[in-house]
């Protein structure tokens, strides 16, 4: 995919350092790493684990690629090393605020029923971690591990898609079973199978939106899109700091063409959230 050597061998753990490469895709520059194989125990240092982790604790996205005839023994291996590393794979992080006190003991309140844990168990996770005067309230229905990381504090929560090689050895009706699992993507690597899918999946997993940017009296530049962040919405504010940290400064309005505006083209001010694909042209103060 970025037309960068790998060793690659009919064994396991044939990767022994971290080889990058980089990939266009929709106007976007990917960097991508080829990290190492973790074996179990890799959290406690087995294996240089930890250093691979902590890698990948960095990433925006991860890749879990797994041999599709055994899939699950892998899978399960991989993502409890990434769990005891702080890496929470497909989740968001627990809408949970602690407010610290100098006395008054533990009040805990939620905004929904707690099915899984009461305000006792709570209390007690609090005291464990010498958290003895607080305010704690749940905006949802979380676990006791999920308490735990909200007082920690120092989870990372990361998108990931597993890749399930190796579909040139199983049957059609065996992939099609595959292929209806969330967040995975079924490739063959040795047949260049489904590599335009799996590009496909990670830019929806990345949730990225394309801005394309006009100077005035020229053609829109749609060969280098300004790449942002789907979610929070981004606006012209967001948009103009990630050209220049300088530019609102000097800013008066902009133009703005495409899915978010109602005219061809429309005044905007900074607040204006953009879609996909959206042309923005800057006015500055003069």
């Amino acid at each position: 995919m970025t037309s960068t050597v790998s060793e690659v061998a009919a064994y396991e753990f044939t990767t022994l350092t971290c080889v990058p490469g980089v990939v266009n895709y929709r106007g976007a520059k990917l960097q991508m790493l080829d990290l190492p194989g973790i074996i179990e125990g890799a959290k406690d240092g087995k294996g240089r684990g930890r250093q691979v982790i902590a890698v990948a604790r960095t990433c925006s996205l991860i890749l879990i690629v797994l041999d599709v005839v055994k899939p699950l023994q892998h899978k399960l291996i991989i993502e409890r090393e990434l769990d005891g590393f702080g890496i929470r794979l497909n989740q968001q992080p627990p809408d949970i605020s602690i407010r610290k006190r100098e006395k008054g003991g533990i009040t805990v309140s939620s905004t929904c029923p707690l099915t899984q844990l009461d305000h006792d168990t709570i209390k007690t996770i609090f005291t464990e971690y010498k958290l003895n005067n607080a305010d704690v309230v749940l905006r949802g229905d979380y676990s006791a591990d999920q308490v735990i990381d909200a007082i920690e504090g120092n989870r990372t929560y990361i998108p990931c898609v597993y890749v399930l090689n190796k579909i040139d050895q199983i049957s059609i009706e065996e992939l099609d079973i595959i292929a209806r699992l969330p967040h995975n993507c079924p490739i063959s690597a040795h047949h260049g199978w489904n590599l335009d899918g799996l590009l496909e999946v990670i830019w929806d997993h990345l949730n990225f939106i394309r801005v394309y940017t006009k100077p005035k009296g020229q053609v829109p530049d749609y060969d280098e899109p300004v790449i942002l962040r789907r979610v929070p919405q981004p606006s012209v504010e967001v948009f103009c700091n990630r050209i220049h940290r300088q530019l609102m400064r000097n800013f008066k309005y902009a133009w703005a063409w495409g899915a978010s505006v109602k005219h061809q083209p429309q005044r905007v001010g900074k607040d204006h959230l953009l879609e996909d694909e959206d042309v923005v042209q800057i006015v500055k103060k003069v």
